[in-house]
């Protein structure tokens, strides 16, 4: 479904309506954000979250905290920034394959918002809907209510155990081999692509699962960092400490409205022995970069600014 149509579809909430929402009572505010939720995620959620393939939430909360009811009020924030902040537009969402899958991507933005827009665009306009488990840094669980709720809204600290459990219940895994390297780059280096790890691909080689290359165009833009003080980030034991002047302006929190262009590629397999020497899991690795290049160069001709 074009992006338009679908913001048409499923889209009416205004300002208003969030100021509704924080100035009610409690429970009165839990309706209007269940109806705000309705409406940015469109009347056929539920249907959606029925046909989703969550096989290990099938019961509640699953094994790693993913809770179907937390998961709603997310989709819902992430169906407004994808339909109407960035009004993300996407291609080749069609190739992404039945069953188990790596979807691995550039990383970029200072702030993981590319990652909500990849698992909005799998939830909301793949046939079927599919929900995401992404893969995060082990820095984020030690932030008081951070890491409860990344897991209460399925995303899984990204260790080869955990991927390769979700991989064999057939889940869609979603990789950045960027890390936080990727994410904190300045803008000078943006589009830039970083060194991958290997870890991915060697979790492709031992559960057979295909990897579906995606290059994510609008991410780079949205915050400008014009340094990272890798000194003070070790200071305060974090991936990055980046200088963005924005910040600094009242309103300056909220990324730019920048359109997201989204690529994703044709699935690609690949055989052989996971525990082989790094020099040849790298080739591999090679040509799985080259495919997220190559998509990247694509949404970066197409594309006419920043903003449209």
């Amino acid at each position: 479904m074009a992006p338009d149509r679908a913001l048409r579809r499923r889209t009416s909430v205004t300002p208003r309506d969030l100021f509704e929402a924080l100035g009610s009572g409690v429970g009165s505010a839990r309706a209007v954000l269940d109806d705000l939720a309705t409406r940015l995620l469109g009347r056929d959620f539920e249907e959606r979250l029925r046909r989703a393939h969550m096989p290990m939430a099938s019961f509640g909360v699953d094994p790693f905290g993913l809770d179907p009811e937390w998961a709603k009020y997310a989709l819902a924030v992430a169906a407004f920034f994808y339909r109407a902040y960035f009004r993300a537009e996407v291609h080749g969402l069609e190739r992404l394959p039945p069953g188990r899958v790596l979807v691995v991507a550039n990383h970029s933005g200072q702030v993981p918002f590319d990652g909500m827009m990849l698992g909005a665009a799998l939830f909301l306009d793949a046939e079927p809907p599919r929900f995401t488990r992404s893969m995060v840094e082990k820095w984020s669980q030690t932030l008081p209510f951070v890491s409860t709720f990344f897991s209460r809204v399925g995303q899984v600290v990204g260790v080869p155990e955990n991927a390769r459990r979700l991989l064999e219940h057939g889940e869609a895994v979603l990789v950045f081999p960027e890390g936080s390297r990727g994410i904190s780059k300045p803008f000078t280096d943006r589009y830039k692509l970083g060194s991958f790890g290997l870890g991915f691909m060697r979790l492709a080689l031992e559960t057979g699962t295909p990897i579906v290359p995606v290059g994510v165009v609008g991410a780079e833009e949205q915050y400008i960092s014009l340094a990272n003080l890798t000194g003070v980030a070790r200071l305060f034991g974090m991936p990055s400490f980046p200088i963005i002047p924005q910040w600094f302006i009242p309103g300056g929190q909220m990324p730019l409205p920048t359109k997201y262009r989204i690529h994703f590629g044709e699935p690609l397999r690949f055989d052989g022995d996971p525990e082989d020497d790094d020099a040849v899991v790298s080739a591999k690795v090679d040509e799985v970069k080259a495919a997220i290049r190559g998509l990247l160069d694509e949404g970066l001709a197409k594309r006419r600014g920043i903003f449209w």
